[in-house]
């Protein structure tokens, strides 16, 4: 009765329109004020300020801030010139281009929809120009920016590692090998998409303009260097490593390649704390409803009753429903709404079942990424409809190969724990 009137409430709140932080804390209140008289409705309040309370937080707005400050100077550019200028030559290299500067992009940014406003503004002209369908660019720079949430700085690990006390650090570093292997199975595909639309390999670049590339894009290429060789090396936390990040993007981008002002800063700052803003305010919302659900027992009534599912279940069973779920829900719902509602759920049984949580956490973090870009709402098709201005059907019509493939990647991730923990366990010891 409880699970379908806040299903009821959610689901018609949103059809009417409204954002997703009022679902979560109308049907949290509903809930106590309907079933719970007696507990006093202002714990929601309370719940969605210790929500944003923990220190590890801190890392979100830093990271985004510094991602801002890149995308509006140089450094994208010069990442994607570095690539192109190594990699343009080869059968499939524009598309394979595309692929490498979302994953190094993402190493900078941590977030799926700054890597599509970064890289796909760039890139797909080129593409469109050598001979690709749009319908293959297009769905190939949303499938890509997915390599985001993987290569740490991953807000979505973030996030995760918050709601479910699990070792961030340890996140970021588990999250590199299933990014490069994304990255290898899109690099493979568009070699193969490549022969079939016939389209020409683009003539070598000449070395001393590889050198120039390579020369100017060193300093870029020092954020992935400073943020996980920083945490590998345990000089500082991934929160110490967001700001180092920032005042790094700050020389970078003012001193240095004098792309920004001073000036200037205070602007982005803004559109950081905007964005910032809304994220943790869906954190805040997302806690709320989630210590409500737990209060009412709705976590143990769907794992034991309606799914069946117990330490006892096993690992493939386990596994196989966070994927399936994460996925779905990502879907439909912001990716951060998603890992706040259903890890509390479905994280303690896979501890209990004694899974790795750090692969628990990757997994979870795959599927959110793949459903990011998966039809009908997955996120990134949205801001790619924004900053590319085509019609949605036209963004969505490429994407089911690049899902597949994603979806081949998560089974072999957990068929195989070793892609996400070997890196984990070789930097921490275990």
């Amino acid at each position: 009765m409880i699970a379908l009137m806040i299903l009821g409430i959610m689901v018609g709140l949103l059809f009417l329109g409204y954002p997703m932080k009022v679902p979560l804390i109308a049907a949290a209140l509903a809930t106590l004020v309907v079933f719970f008289p007696g507990a006093d409705p202002t714990v929601v309040i309370q719940q969605m300020i210790g929500g944003i309370k923990p220190a590890a937080l801190i890392a979100v707005p830093m990271f985004i801030f510094a991602a801002d400050i890149m995308t509006r100077g140089q450094a994208a550019d010069r990442l994607l010139n570095l690539i192109m200028a190594f990699v343009g030559h080869v059968r499939g290299g524009l598309p394979i281009t595309s692929a490498v500067s979302c994953t190094l992009f993402g190493a900078i940014s941590g977030s799926t929809q700054a890597t599509v406003a970064a890289i796909g503004g760039p890139i797909r002209p080129k593409l469109l120009q050598a001979g690709y369908p749009d319908s293959f660019a297009t769905a190939l720079i949303i499938s890509a920016s997915d390599i985001a949430l993987l290569i740490p700085p991953s807000i979505g690990m973030i996030v995760y590692g918050v709601v479910s006390g699990t070792s961030i650090g340890e996140l970021f570093i588990a999250g590199i090998g299933p990014g490069l292997l994304i990255l290898g199975l899109f690099s493979l595909y568009s070699y193969v998409a490549t022969i079939r639309f016939g389209i020409p390999k683009l003539d070598p670049t000449p070395w001393p303009e590889r050198w120039t590339a390579l020369r100017k894009a060193l300093l870029p290429l020092g954020f992935p260097v400073i943020i996980i060789g920083g945490i590998y090396a345990g000089i500082f936390s991934p929160t110490e490593a967001a700001a180092v990040s920032v005042l790094y993007a700050l020389i970078l981008e003012v001193v240095v390649f004098k792309e920004l002002t001073l000036r200037e800063i205070p602007e982005i700052a803004l559109s950081t704390g905007l964005v910032t803003a809304v994220v943790f305010i869906l954190v805040a919302a997302g806690t709320a409803f989630s210590w409500v659900i737990s209060f009412a027992e709705l976590p143990s009534a769907l794992i034991n009753d309606f799914l069946g599912l117990g330490a006892s279940s096993g690992y493939w069973p386990i596994m196989a429903t966070i994927a399936v779920a994460y996925f779905i829900g990502c879907m439909f719902v912001d990716p951060i709404v998603v890992i706040l509602i259903l890890t509390p759920i479905f994280h303690p049984v896979a501890v209990g079942a004694g899974i790795d949580p750090v692969l628990v956490g990757v997994v979870v973090t795959t599927q959110v990424a793949i459903g990011s870009a998966t039809p009908p709402f997955g996120c990134d098709i949205f801001t790619a409809i924004a900053i590319f201005r085509r019609p949605y059907l036209d963004v969505i019509r490429g994407t089911p190969p690049f899902i597949i493939i994603l979806l081949v990647a998560a089974v072999l991730m957990i068929a195989f724990p070793d892609i996400a923990l070997f890196l984990r366990d070789l930097a921490f010891g275990k």
